[in-house]
């Protein structure tokens, strides 16, 4: 049977697995939100706060748009999510560690407060409301703590969840997102690069100890692997392998 979506004129409660990817409201409690698009403003921020966050070294995940529902009668849309973001379709289920939501000119201050109460619940760590209109500025709520107000020149930061603070206009200014990004993805690098390094160390020293001879052909093919996961087999291999070629296979 088809299924079919639910309509703003339509009296609820409604299911989450109703709402279909694209449909322009939210779910409170099985009761419909209407959720626009977002003006001019509000676009090119979200995409400069959405890069800043993305490249950040610690983040694994992020994303932008995208549903969150944590029961049946609720799904809600976030304009930028960071956490264990799934690489497949339907709604997220777990909460997001940090949930950013991007506000205008004309909005429904209830349904925000609502919004950012609901997240808290679900189990998301901080949300960051970055307030578009003069003047600017961001507004930080925890669990169990009142909500504090950034505003542009101070910092923001997210602990074990960010490994950076960002500047308050990082979120909505493109020329201070770009220096940050540019920072963060030069250190992500060199995180990266020392993790492939120490691995590699790591195979060589099983090896070594092992007393099993790693010929060049070998040693190029461990300085050639840029896999995390890669290396971390060999390593596994290596214990018990009785070769260097049955090891890395």
């Amino acid at each position: 049977m088809k299924r079919m979506a639910p309509q703003v004129t339509e009296s609820g409660p409604f299911k989450a697995e109703q709402v279909r990817a694209g449909d322009p409201y939210e779910l409170s409690r099985g009761h419909i939100i209407e959720r626009l698009p977002a003006g001019g403003r509000g676009g090119r921020a979200k995409l400069v706060g959405a890069a800043v966050l993305n490249s950040d070294p610690a983040v694994r995940s992020a994303s932008v748009d995208t549903g969150f529902s944590p029961d049946p009668g609720t799904m809600r849309a976030l304009d930028i999510a960071v956490g264990d973001i799934p690489d497949a379709p339907g709604w997220l289920k777990s909460a997001p560690l940090l949930a950013v939501e991007y506000v205008d000119t004309g909005h429904d201050e209830d349904e925000l407060q609502m919004k950012v109460a609901e997240l808290l619940e679900a189990g998301t760590k901080i949300i960051w409301v970055v307030r578009l209109f003069s003047p600017r500025r961001v507004e930080v709520y925890e669990p169990g703590a009142r909500a504090r107000t950034l505003l542009p020149g101070e910092m923001l930061s997210a602990s074990n969840i960010l490994a950076n603070p960002i500047p308050v206009e990082a979120l909505y200014d493109r020329n201070v997102a770009h220096r940050v990004t540019l920072k963060n993805l030069l250190q992500r690098k060199a995180r990266e690069e020392g993790e492939l390094h120490t691995l590699r160390a790591s195979v060589r020293e099983v090896f070594s100890a092992r007393g099993l001879r790693l010929s060049p052909d070998h040693e190029a093919q461990i300085d050639q692997c840029s896999d995390p996961a890669v290396l971390r087999r060999w390593h596994r291999a290596a214990v018990t392998a009785p070769d260097a070629s049955a090891a890395l296979s």
